[in-house]
């Protein structure tokens, strides 16, 4: 019988290190700009139904795939680590925003203080928002992604991909859309916002399963051969 085991978690050095790197800073990256331009709500059709979901949604599917590639490599520690540096990382940003909003603009400035705050004003609001449902979503689709390697013995890698992202996706929409529109929009709403960009999410999340084995040919053949 297999037995399951954790990844090394030995010293990262060389092409090991460089993906480790790598992967934390897309996640990084894809995690800032969800939130920046997360104020913006489009439609998108896709023929069977119409959602209604923030632009921020759009890159946001694949922080999990990121997530889920380092669950995979790299254990269940590291990949916190990354985590918990993008909780700071949106901190940062959090800081600039406000620091940037103390400052009166020149008169010169192509972004005056009106459009500032027009693109800005909210996001305080939005990222502190996301913040919260991040950190916890993150923290279950990593732990889910280990549980659900533990109960198929390391087989089967769309169940843990798949069914990890899933779940922890509905957890940050649910929490996300509570923490901004709960007492400003009516529960009808509410639950259609929570609905669609859970929906969306898992649409998404299920088109990056070639992407996750082709992440992991591609690691076991170049990295770990």
């Amino acid at each position: 019988m297999t037995t399951y085991q954790e990844p090394d978690e030995g010293p990262l050095e060389g092409r090991n290190l460089a993906v480790y790197m790598g992967l934390g800073a897309l996640f990084i990256a894809a995690l800032v700009v969800c939130n920046l331009v997360s104020n913006k709500f489009i439609e998108i059709d896709l023929g069977f139904k119409t959602f209604v979901i923030s632009v921020g949604i759009l890159p946001y599917p694949l922080t999990f795939l990121v997530t889920d590639l380092l669950s995979e490599f790299y254990g269940k520690r590291r990949t916190d680590y990354v985590v918990f540096s993008g909780f700071a990382a949106l901190l940062l940003v959090l800081l600039v925003i406000w620091l940037g909003g103390l400052f009166p603009a020149l008169p010169f400035s192509i972004v005056n203080d009106q459009a500032y705050d027009v693109v800005f004003g909210n996001s305080v609001r939005v990222i502190v928002a996301s913040m919260a449902a991040y950190i916890v979503a993150q923290l279950v689709d990593v732990r889910l992604f280990h549980f659900w390697k533990r109960v198929t013995r390391g087989k089967h890698l769309w169940v843990r991909n798949n069914f990890s992202t899933m779940l922890s996706q509905g957890v940050d929409s649910i929490l996300v859309i509570l923490i901004l529109f709960v007492g400003v929009l009516p529960s009808g709403t509410l639950i259609q916002y929570m609905a669609d960009a859970w929906l969306f999410k898992i649409l998404m999340g299920a088109l990056d399963t070639p992407f996750m084995y082709l992440g992991v040919w591609a690691y076991r053949k170049f990295v770990k051969a």
